[in-house]
């Protein structure tokens, strides 16, 4: 059983309700519902190696009091159910 089973079933939930977010909001959002909380390490792990989650860009702004590139991710066409990605 995977150690982050609840944290990647939380950021699925997370993205399926707000749509595409960055990874600093999926990692505020993950500190604030549970009280053991994330690592970055873990958040970026999650979101990468997950094939539910997709990168749809970047962004570049003022993060934690400096200026950082962060990713944008949403959910993949396939884990929405979309009936156009099986045509």
């Amino acid at each position: 059983m995977s150690r982050t089973k609840r944290l990647r079933e939380a950021v699925r939930v997370y993205l399926s309700e707000n749509g595409s977010s960055h990874t600093v909001d999926i990692f505020d959002h993950l500190n604030d519902r549970f009280s053991w909380g994330a690592t970055m390490n873990q958040v970026g792990n999650i979101l990468a190696k997950d094939n539910r989650f997709e990168k749809v860009g970047h962004v570049r702004d003022f993060f934690r009091g400096g200026r950082y590139t962060v990713c944008v991710w949403d959910l993949a066409s396939d884990a929405r159910g979309d009936s156009t990605a099986q045509a």
